[in-house]
């Protein structure tokens, strides 16, 4: 096994460790009426366990060239006061993965890291957006535009994203219910619809990249529940402007738990939160992916309904073969990948792109990892 490998199994067990605490001593916990103002709130907020800045997106080049893209950054509190005061003292982890889905090409690169905060390994500051490990960052310029760039020996990224529409907060006014017990809950918001313009280097070719990105933000300290054994996500912009987030927890018995949930959002970015029940998520028969690294079986075809806003869809993998392997940070085998999404809309044909997030198929349990 790889160092990395080691290093990452080491915090996988820590953190399932600390899940048996509950509530976690020392952490602030998600709240009913906990405002989310911008772009204060796209900073850190160490005073909570658990937070992530994720970025997903659908870009083109001029020859029609597309390629789907994921910037994740997480941090993981471990410690939130330790008796050591220096700079090297393990307060929080820092994990980054980062993946390019070549469409055209039908192949897909991924790679991850993991640091603590150090002497400026990695970090996230408190006081302005920036978050970053060692050369991969997150920020905000001058124009007010999110600035991504992470690169590899294989691949890299450098795109700027605008913030076209309003901050879309999911949940009872960004306060997101993912159980019964007080405290498993996130903080979380999304931008939407993110016009976005840069470069993509793959094959020691830098190509020139528009399209259309989606940002989530959560943080929290408590997520799950220990029969939440995962999770199936979605995030999908519609040609005709409306875009759609949905989630469904799945829990050990097979069941859909309750707390599932899902925002729509309207060409004119009016809001819907689609409670469980309200949506249907279902696999299509026939249409699954094994794995040959972890054996898991991921269905890669759904069928997707909002009865209330005469929505019946079809989502598929652009390409099956989407999964990461975070050996080197989180320890966490899932499925990330661009979508295509076709269907109608009260009769009328609709269609668009977006991403699927499918965990607990390989692995733990993440109702024991996100406690």
């Amino acid at each position: 096994m790889r160092q990395a490998g080691i290093a990452a199994t080491m915090v996988l067990a820590a953190m399932l460790a600390a899940s048996a605490q509950s509530p976690s001593p020392g952490w602030k916990a998600a709240v009913v009426g906990r405002t989310i103002k911008l772009p204060a709130d796209h900073a850190s907020h160490p005073e909570y366990k658990l937070e992530w800045w994720y970025y997903t997106g659908n870009v083109e080049a001029a020859d029609a060239h597309r390629f789907g893209y994921q910037l994740t950054f997480f941090r993981v509190g471990l410690d939130p006061a330790p008796a050591n005061r220096s700079a090297w003292a393990v307060r929080d982890l820092f994990m980054t993965h980062v993946a390019l889905t070549d469409v055209s090409g039908r192949r897909y690169h991924f790679t991850d890291r993991m640091n603590r905060a150090g002497p400026g390994w990695a970090g996230a500051t408190v006081d302005r957006y920036r978050v970053w490990n060692d050369d991969w960052e997150a920020t905000i310029d001058s124009q007010g535009r999110h600035r991504l760039s992470a690169s590899t020996a294989e691949f890299g990224i450098d795109l700027s994203l605008a913030e076209d529409r309003p901050v879309v907060l999911h949940g009872e006014r960004g306060f997101s219910s993912k159980g019964s017990a007080a405290g498993n809950a996130s903080l979380y918001y999304s931008l939407t619809r993110m016009p976005t313009r840069g470069a993509i280097t793959i094959d020691g070719r830098k190509l020139a990249v528009t399209g259309l990105s989606w940002m989530d933000h959560e943080f929290g300290t408590s997520f799950l529940e220990a029969q939440q054994v995962g999770w199936d996500w979605f995030s999908i912009q519609l040609e005709d402007g409306r875009d759609l987030m949905l989630f469904q927890l799945r829990r050990t018995d097979g069941s859909i738990d309750p707390h599932s949930s899902g925002t729509l959002v309207d060409a004119g970015s009016g809001l819907h939160t689609l409670n469980a029940g309200t949506f249907h998520l279902q696999p299509r028969a026939g249409r699954t992916w094994r794995s040959p690294v972890s054996g898991a079986r991921y269905p890669v075809s759904w069928q997707v309904s909002v009865p209330s806003a005469g929505l019946d869809l079809i989502v598929t993998a652009a390409v099956d073969d989407q999964e990461l392997h975070t050996e080197g940070s989180t320890g966490v085998t899932y499925w990330e990948g661009a979508i295509d999404v076709t269907g109608q809309s009260h009769s009328r044909p609709v269609q668009g792109r977006g991403y699927l997030e499918m965990t607990g198929y390989a692995g733990p349990s993440m109702g024991t990892v996100l406690r």
